[in-house]
């Protein structure tokens, strides 16, 4: 995996992290600390899709967001388990990885 794909991982721990300081930030840290989290996951999301395929990077993104956000309400924050959720979330993560095994980098020749 090269750096770009780093960068998109790094930029969904983000955007989760965002998603949760929307609804659980109440002081101006915690709203400070949500601002941050924003413009981190924007800004890499915005350098990696100078190099790789926007689309499949923002899918990339949209749904380890998605998968993060609905695992960190079952685990921190009381969300329902259920076994379709995590079924739901591995075929969501399925077609994530799917995308990303078959988009070819800047520079590299389709085989």
């Amino acid at each position: 995996m090269n750096k770009e794909w780093v960068k998109v991982l790094f930029a969904s721990f983000f955007e989760v992290s965002w998603v949760i300081g929307l609804k659980h930030a109440d002081d101006a840290w915690t709203w400070i600390a949500t601002a941050i989290a924003i413009v981190v996951s924007f800004y890499l999301i915005i350098m990696t899709g100078k190099t790789l395929p926007v689309g499949t990077v923002y899918a990339v993104f949209v749904g380890l967001g998605t998968a993060g956000t609905v695992l960190a309400d079952i685990l921190f924050f009381g969300e329902d388990f259920s076994m379709i959720k995590i079924a739901l979330i591995m075929v969501l993560l399925g077609g994530v990885l799917g995308l990303k095994l078959v988009t070819k980098n800047e520079g590299e020749v389709e085989p």
